[in-house]
């Protein structure tokens, strides 16, 4: 079965540097995402969304706040012909040491718990920071970095990656062809 990992900030969605989307209105799709997930669609058997979201566990935000702007994510997904899966959310702070949070692998198990057909031999994870690329590497999956988390150019430059492309929609034509 044919997977793919989505990171959602940077990847589906502009990221807000220092800061979380916290409102459906907040959350702005990086240009070309509807022709994307329609192309991704057609190539993936599955398609899921793995996202950390300390903003919940810092209490800047609730569930209902992201559940909200995920329903908006998958409205203009779908709208344009796209799908994805299931969404799945780490709430918790980066300095509890969960096993959900990126770069720990929990999300992805949690994933292979609900769609037990996923082969992670045959899965791709789409992301623009370290953790994400770690989070691949962990599972044996293939890296794809989306290049723009100026923040994290150092410490990108020295993490393995498999491809690296500017944008969610360069890969999806790349990978659809």
């Amino acid at each position: 079965m044919n997977t793919l990992f989505l990171d959602r900030d940077g990847v589906i969605n502009h990221r807000i540097p220092g800061d979380y989307v916290r409102t459906p209105e907040t959350f702005l799709p990086m240009e070309g995402l509807g022709e994307a997930m329609k192309l991704l669609s057609g190539k993936f058997d599955r398609i899921f969304v793995v996202t950390n979201q300390a903003g919940i566990g810092k209490g800047l935000m609730t569930e209902m706040d992201l559940h909200s702007i995920h329903r908006h994510m998958l409205d203009i997904m779908e709208v344009a012909g796209g799908r994805v899966d299931r969404v799945y959310h780490c709430p918790h702070r980066s300095e509890l040491g969960c096993t959900c949070r990126k770069p720990a692998t929990g999300m992805a198990w949690l994933a292979l718990a609900d769609f037990p057909d996923i082969d992670f031999e045959n899965a791709w994870m789409v992301g623009d920071s370290v953790s994400d690329m770690q989070f691949a590497e962990t599972l044996g999956v293939k890296s794809v970095l989306i290049r723009g988390k100026v923040e994290e150019v150092d410490r990108l430059s020295r993490q393995k990656t498999d491809y690296q492309f500017d944008s969610l929609l360069e890969f999806a034509r790349w990978v659809a062809c």
